[in-house]
């Protein structure tokens, strides 16, 4: 099992690389240690496209984040059929004294190449987002900015890349790595070994770990928890746009992020921790979000929360590391990748296949390359009519499974057979069991649809993966 590069990590950063790579006549393979991609950092991600504004003109993360904007909206999520909806953001003042702030990222934005910059006022605040706070004096308007469903890109990303001839293994987790005496690496994962000219780390949490495991230990990963509260669908327009508050040095802040899906969320709070699996909320968290939320936006009450997660972002220093590892030649590092990760990835996609060149690993483009792929269907997302003429089409569209989200049994079948294998995969790919009422409608039907089209018992059905089954034989 030779390959030209084996890419480790299955994450918005892995899947992009993958996608890109398969326009080329490569042989490739992505070992992922979770049962689906998409189950690591990426999860948790908030979905927003940021503009490239609140990043330093100098840091490679700004110029990536401007690049991997303007391709999602112009090349990404036309391709891949993905929601991708250009809503604006505002970073918001509480004091006139930090107008100059304001100013400093609007100048620093458009040195990035950020277009339509704008400072507005109260009365304009007033008239285009009425909930805002009494509190909030002016703010930067920030077009280009926008959201997406972070784990539907992942998906997305990662079917095209297999439709295009990339490997996908997943719960293949990475155990050990060999230099090959003639050059690259010996890759152990899951009890098989792959052979590979080259080997991309885009391990997330642990990719300092397999940066270390192939030789080059030149960085160390901090993870840093999020703790995020996803709002009921009732609260869907309480804001036209992303809301920041003026960031620190630490953080972006408390945001009130638009989804694309409709829930509004809350957070992220900003913590380093030592625990690469914590993935805890806590009284505090849940405080101070809403205590932040509520300077921003005085009508969110605790009531609105439907549910509390966390997520970590792997840190290592201020800016992300993209480079060939000069200890480990072939080795190319794509870690550190915290926000804002999910808009920089096609970028860092293009700058790792130029590593790659640069290395000497030809880039011949294939004689055909499938760069477009149909949107699945969504009844959520689609007008009453559309609707309509689904279930004409076909009767599973107006099965009901998931009645808080509005998902069918044909749309939980179509996730399955565009890869999902546990419930969360299904969940992420369709919102079923996204709801206020956590699963507990539909949870049981869709492990009956997962029986049919996998041939699985109900014991061995998962949430996310070995260890998580829902139902155990206590027969045995």
């Amino acid at each position: 099992m030779t390959y030209d590069v084996v890419i480790v990590g299955a994450g918005v950063t892995g899947a992009s690389i993958a996608r890109e790579l398969s326009r080329y006549r490569l042989k490739v393979l992505v070992l992922e240690k979770e049962a689906e991609p998409a189950f690591g950092v990426s999860k948790s991600n908030s979905g927003i496209i940021h503009a490239g504004t609140q990043n330093p003109p100098t840091s490679l993360k700004g110029w990536l984040c401007v690049e991997g904007n303007r391709l999602m909206r112009e090349e990404i999520a036309p391709d891949l059929g993905l929601n991708f909806v250009q809503c604006g953001q505002l970073v918001v003042i509480f004091d006139e004294a930090d107008r100059p702030g304001l100013e400093k990222i609007k100048k620093e934005g458009e040195e990035l190449g950020v277009r339509g910059l704008k400072l507005v006022d109260r009365a304009w605040l007033d008239a285009n987002e009425p909930e805002l706070g009494p509190e909030v004096k002016a703010a930067l308007l920030v077009p280009s900015a926008g959201i997406v469903s972070p784990y539907r890109y992942v998906y997305a990303l990662i079917e095209n890349a297999v439709k295009n001839g990339v490997e996908l293994r997943t719960l293949a987790k990475v155990t050990a790595i060999a230099r090959v005496q003639k050059g690259g690496f010996y890759v152990e994962a899951s009890g098989r070994v792959y052979e590979t000219r080259f080997l991309v780390n885009a391990a997330g949490l642990y990719a300092d770990e397999i940066s270390a495991m192939a030789g080059a230990p030149t960085f160390r990963i901090t993870p840093r928890k999020g703790e995020e509260y996803l709002l009921d669908k009732k609260r869907e327009h309480m804001a036209r746009r992303i809301i920041f508050p003026m960031p620190t040095a630490e953080s972006k802040g408390i945001l009130v992020i638009k989804t694309s899906d409709g829930n509004p969320m809350i957070g992220p709070t900003a913590s380093d921790t030592q625990d690469k699996e914590d993935l805890s909320t806590t009284d505090e968290g849940l405080a101070e979000v809403l205590r932040e939320t509520r300077r921003l936006m005085p009508t969110v009450s605790k009531s609105d929360i439907i549910a509390y997660f966390s997520g970590l972002r792997p840190v290592s220093g201020k800016d992300f590391i993209v480079r060939c590892e000069e200890s480990a030649p072939g080795l190319v590092n794509a870690a550190g990748i915290q926000s804002p990760g999910l808009t920089a990835a096609p970028a860092i996609a293009v700058m790792v296949a130029g590593i790659l060149k640069e290395r000497g690993l030809a880039l011949a483009p294939k004689e055909q390359f499938h760069r477009l792929r149909r949107r699945p269907a969504h009844l959520f997302q689609v007008p009453l009519e559309e609707t309509r003429r689904l279930i004409e089409k076909d009767p599973a569209y107006g099965d009901i499974v998931c009645r808080c989200e509005l998902v069918s049994a044909q749309e939980v079948r179509d996730a399955i057979k565009r890869g999902a294998r546990t419930l969360d995969g299904v969940k992420f790919r369709t919102r079923a069991q996204a709801g206020r009422c956590h699963g507990g409608f539909c949870t049981t039907r869709i492990m009956k649809i997962m029986q049919e089209e996998l041939g699985l018992s109900a014991l061995e059905i998962t949430k996310r993966g070995p260890g998580s089954e829902l139902i155990k034989d206590d027969r045995k």
